[in-house]
C-alpha cells in the first residue's frame, strides 16, 4: 500500500479544490447577511474565482514545469492555505474576495496542473488509469458532497469553519508532500510573458462575457455598466478576449518558430487523444456544472428545501460518480476508453431526460434520486477515462503543459456551463411568464403591462411566496394575485426542464468528439 501514499496525498488535494466552490455556493444567503451586502456582490466573489482559475491555469502548468512539479505543487498548497485562513477570518467583503477569490485561485492555478503531471509520473500501466479514476471520481465526490458539507456547517455553525478546516488539511498535505515522487526538469523555459498577458486577458474577457451574459444580456441590454452602439456589452466582451486569444495563437506560433519557449506549444493540439480528451473534459464539465446550478434551483427555491437537503439529494449523484470512476480500470481490460466515454455519455443522455420528467411541482423522491445516480454513473464512467487520455497522449516533458491545459478545459467548461445554462433559464423563464401572463383571462390588460414592464427590467428566479408577497403590495386582486402565481410557477418548472432539456443536447453533440479517442483496450496497444 505504501505506493498510493502519494495518490493519498494527490487526491485530496483534488477534492479539497472542488469542495471549495460547492461549499461557497450553498453559503451565499448567509455570507450575504454577515458582509452586510446583496446576492450580486457574492456572485461577483464566486466569478472572480473562476475566471482566476480559468485565465492563469495555463501559466501555471508551466511553472510547474520550470521549477519542477512537486515543488509548484507544494508552493501552490502554501499559498492556498494561505487564501483559506485569510478567507476564514475576513472581517470585510473585499478581505474575502482578496483571500478567496484571488489568493485561493491563484494557488489552485499551480496546484491542479501539477497535480496532474505528477499522477502521471507516479504510476504506470493499470495503476495509472485506477489513479485517474480516483482523482476522477474525488472531484466529481466533492462537486456534490460539497452542499451537504457546506449546508451543514453553514446551517447549524458557520462557513467559516470549513475554510479554517482548510488550512488543516493543507498543513497536513505540506507534512506528507515527499511521498509524491518528482522527477526534476529536464530543462528551465523561460516564462512567455506576452504569452500570459494575451492568454490570461483573452480568457478573461471570454469567461466574464459568458458569465454576465444572463444579467447583462446578449443583444438588448438589461443590467448593464455600459452599451456599446446601444448594444448589450456581451457580444462585444466574447469577441475582445477571442482577438486576444487569436493574438495569443499567432504569437506563440511566431516564438515557437523562432526556437524560443512558448507558453503553449500548439503543435500538441495535433495529438488526436489530446485534442479529443479535452474537448471532452470540457464538455463534462458544462454539462455536470450546468446541472449543478439548475437542480439546487429546483430544490431550494421551488422544493424550498434547505442548503442541508439539497445537499442530501444530490448525494447519490457523488456515491455513483465514485464508484463508477473507480471502475473505470477494470472496465478498461475489456473495452477500450472510445467505448467507455460513449457508454457514459449514453448514461448520461437516459439522466438527464429522467431528470426533466422528475422535475415536478411535488418532488418524487424515488425518482428524483434515482436520475441523479444515474448521472453520477455516466460522469464517472467519464471521470475514469479522461484524465489518464489526456496524460498519456503526451511525453513526460509535456505533462505538465497538458496539466494546464486540462484544468483550463476543466474550468472553461464550468464557466461556460453555468453561464450558459442559466442564461438559457433565465430567457425561457421570461418567455414562458409573459406567455401565460398574456393568454390568462383572470389578468386585466393594466397588470399585463405593469408586468410586462417589471420583465423588461430583469427577472431573477424567485421563490413563489415572494412572488405571492409581491403581487399583494402591489395592491392586486386576490384573483389577479393567484393567476400571477400560477404562471409563475408554470414558468419555474418549464425553464428548469429546459435547462436540462440542454445539458441532453450538449451531452448528444459530445458523441462528435469521441472519434478520436484510443479504441484499444489496456495492455492492447494505443490504436485510436
Amino acid at each position: 500500500m505504501k505506493r498510493w501514499r502519494a495518490l493519498a496525498v494527490l487526491g485530496t488535494a483534488q477534492f479539497l479544490m472542488v469542495l471549495d466552490t460547492s461549499v461557497m455556493n450553498v453559503s451565499i444567503s448567509r455570507l450575504v447577511e454577515d458582509f452586510h451586502t446583496d446576492v450580486t456582490s457574492i456572485q461577483a466573489v464566486i466569478t472572480l474565482y473562476t475566471l482566476v482559475m480559468a485565465a492563469f491555469m495555463i501559466t501555471g502548468g508551466k511553472l510547474g514545469d520550470m521549477t519542477g512539479r512537486r515543488r509548484a505543487f507544494a508552493v501552490g498548497l502554501a499559498v492556498y492555505g494561505a487564501g483559506s485562513a485569510l478567507t476564514a477570518l475576513a472581517p470585510a467583503l473585499w478581505v474575502l474576495t482578496l483571500g478567496w477569490s484571488v489568493i485561493e485561485g491563484l494557488g489552485a492555478t499551480l496546484v491542479l496542473p501539477a497535480l496532474a503531471a505528477l499522477v502521471a509520473g507516479a504510476y504506470r500501466g493499470r495503476e495509472r488509469a485506477v489513479a485517474y479514476g480516483v482523482i476522477g471520481g474525488l472531484a466529481g465526490a466533492g462537486i456534490a458532497v460539497g452542499p451537504l458539507i457546506g449546508g451543514w456547517v453553514t446551517t447549524y455553525l458557520t462557513w467559516r469553519l470549513v475554510f479554517a478546516a482548510e488550512v488543516v488539511v493543507v498543513v497536513a498535505m505540506l507534512c506528507c508532500v515527499r511521498w509524491i515522487p518528482d522527477s526534476p526538469p529536464e530543462s528551465r523555459p523561460r516564462l512567455d510573458a506576452v504569452g500570459v498577458a494575451l492568454s490570461a486577458t483573452g480568457l478573461a474577457l471570454v469567461v466574464l462575457g459568458v458569465l454576465q451574459s444572463g444579467a447583462w444580456g446578449w443583444l438588448r441590454p438589461r443590467r448593464v455598466p455600459f452599451t456599446v452602439l446601444g448594444f448589450s456589452p456581451t457580444f462585444f466582451v466574447i469577441a475582445a478576449g477571442a482577438v486576444l486569444l487569436w493574438l495569443f495563437h499567432a504569437w506563440e506560433r511566431r516564438r515557437e518558430a523562432r526556437g524560443r519557449d512558448p507558453l503553449v506549444r500548439f503543435s500538441l493540439f495535433g495529438i488526436p487523444p489530446l485534442r479529443a480528451g479535452l474537448s471532452m473534459l470540457m464538455a463534462q464539465n458544462l454539462i455536470l456544472l450546468g446541472l449543478f446550478f439548475t437542480v439546487p434551483l429546483y430544490l431550494q427555491i421551488v422544493q424550498g428545501f434547505n442548503a442541508f437537503q439539497t445537499g442530501l439529494r444530490l448525494l447519490p449523484t457523488s456515491v455513483t460518480m465514485l464508484l463508477s470512476a473507480l471502475s473505470g480500470p477494470v472496465l478498461g481490460r475489456i473495452a477500450g476508453p472510445r467505448t467507455i466515454v460513449r457508454c457514459g455519455l449514453a448514461v448520461l443522455l437516459i439522466a438527464t431526460l429522467w431528470l426533466i420528467s422528475a422535475i415536478r411541482p411535488d418532488i418524487d423522491n424515488l425518482s428524483f434520486g434515482a436520475a441523479m445516480a444515474v448521472l453520477g454513473l455516466g460522469m464517472g464512467l467519464l471521470a475514469s477515462q479522461l484524465g489518464n487520455v489526456t496524460q498519456s497522449s503526451v511525453a513526460e516533458a509535456e505533462r505538465g503543459e497538458a496539466g494546464g491545459l486540462q484544468y483550463t478545459a476543466q474550468n472553461l467548461g464550468s464557466s461556460l456551463g453555468t453561464a450558459l445554462i442559466g442564461s438559457l433559464l433565465i430567457g425561457a423563464l421570461v418567455s414562458v411568464f409573459t406567455t401565460r401572463i398574456e393568454d390568462d383571462p383572470r389578468i386585466s390588460d393594466a397588470i399585463r403591462q405593469e408586468t410586462g414592464v417589471a420583465v423588461e427590467s430583469g427577472v431573477s428566479f424567485v421563490s413563489t411566496a415572494q412572488i405571492k408577497d409581491a403581487a399583494e403590495r402591489s395592491g392586486l386582486s386576490q384573483q389577479e394575485t393567484d393567476a400571477v402565481v400560477d404562471a409563475y410557477a408554470g414558468a419555474q418548472i418549464e425553464s428548469l426542464k429546459a435547462a436540462v432539456l440542454t445539458a441532453s443536447g450538449i451531452t448528444l453533440v459530445s458523441f462528435a468528439f469521441t472519434r478520436r479517442l484510443p479504441t484499444a483496450a489496456a495492455g492492447h496497444g494505443t490504436a485510436s
